[in-house]
């Protein structure tokens, strides 16, 4: 019986192990951050609903800079060797390529308008990254020796918040290869960083992803969020939805009137119940379900605002 007990046990510490080694991973995707790609001037201007914005030109970045393509390379390296899953960044700008073709035919079947997309966030919303790690570097070179100073950056691909950070100065080496001085000024650092990064999505598995929900209705719709169904106005309904389908019933109502309403800090499911990665537009998409069904059916159109917001606009398509 004891030897019983005894292999029991170690079965149950291989399948503990086993468990643990088979913990999901964030997937990951490197760019270079926004201030190194002013300095070696590869930006874009981006027309964002009439306001002329200057955003990082990664197509031009990874086809020309092969300091860049090295430094990311070097990363990818060091984030695989432990265990970290990552997208390629000149695979998906070729992606996005192909996509914005396809995007520029398309129009509403209503006002004819176009759809508004930035770059950037077509970039996220293909890679499908979790995170988004920002590098920035200087090379210093004292006599024969150089160095590299870095600033390595973890954000939330969906709420863009900063979830893990490392920088600092390596030491000299007469080694002048870039990926080389990287690797020696990160090495320290590394362990520490990728460390955060996992306890930041075990967070979001456990207490799921922040994104944001804009609800708003059109001026010539006859519900607004104040109109009654069974004793109960419109905006508690949603409030309802909303704690009984987001996570730990996690959300935040930051302003409210009879024709809008904000919701911040919505914590929606990471995966769906297939299996499937849940985003912001399939959670909206779900509400808008909810809302054109009896007794409310009201019909709600869903835009898309980026991977961490969605406006849902009720009372027409």
């Amino acid at each position: 019986m004891k030897y019983k007990y005894i292999i029991s046990f170690v079965l149950f510490m291989m399948g503990t192990a086993f468990a643990f080694g088979q913990a999901k991973k964030p997937t990951l995707m490197v760019v270079p951050s926004d201030a190194w790609c002013k300095e070696h001037h590869f930006e874009q201007a981006f027309d964002n609903q009439g306001t002329t914005e200057m955003i990082p030109d990664y197509k031009a970045a990874v086809s020309s800079n092969k300091e860049l393509n090295a430094v990311i390379s070097k990363i990818n390296l060091l984030m695989a060797d432990r265990g970290f899953p990552l997208k390629d960044l000149q695979q998906n700008v070729k992606s996005i390529n192909n996509l914005s073709a396809e995007d520029r035919l398309i129009r509403s079947k209503t006002s004819g308008a176009s759809i508004t997309e930035s770059p950037l966030d077509r970039l996220r919303r293909t890679a499908k990254a979790d995170i988004i790690l920002e590098i920035d570097w200087t090379v210093n070179t004292v006599g024969p020796k150089s160095s590299i100073t870095y600033n390595l950056r973890a954000l939330d691909a969906y709420s863009n918040k900063q979830v893990a950070g490392a920088e600092g100065t390596g030491k000299g080496s007469f080694s002048a290869e870039l990926p080389v001085l990287l690797e020696e000024a990160v090495q320290d650092h590394m362990d520490a960083f990728v460390e955060r990064l996992q306890a930041h999505f075990d967070d979001l598995l456990t207490n799921g992803r922040e994104v944001v929900l804009d609800m708003r209705v059109f001026d010539t719709s006859a519900v607004d969020f104040e109109k009654e169904f069974n004793g109960y106005e419109l905006n508690e309904v949603i409030d309802n939805w909303l704690s009984e389908n987001c996570v730990n019933h996690r959300f935040s109502k930051s302003d409210a009137t009879e024709t809008m309403i904000l919701y911040e800090q919505v914590r929606i499911p990471l995966y769906k119940s297939n299996g499937m990665a849940q985003d912001t537009y399939g959670f909206a998409r779900e509400l808008a379900r909810f809302m054109g069904a009896a007794p409310y059916n009201i019909p709600v159109k869903t835009i898309n605002r980026g991977l961490g917001r969605c406006l849902l606009i009720f009372g027409e398509k």
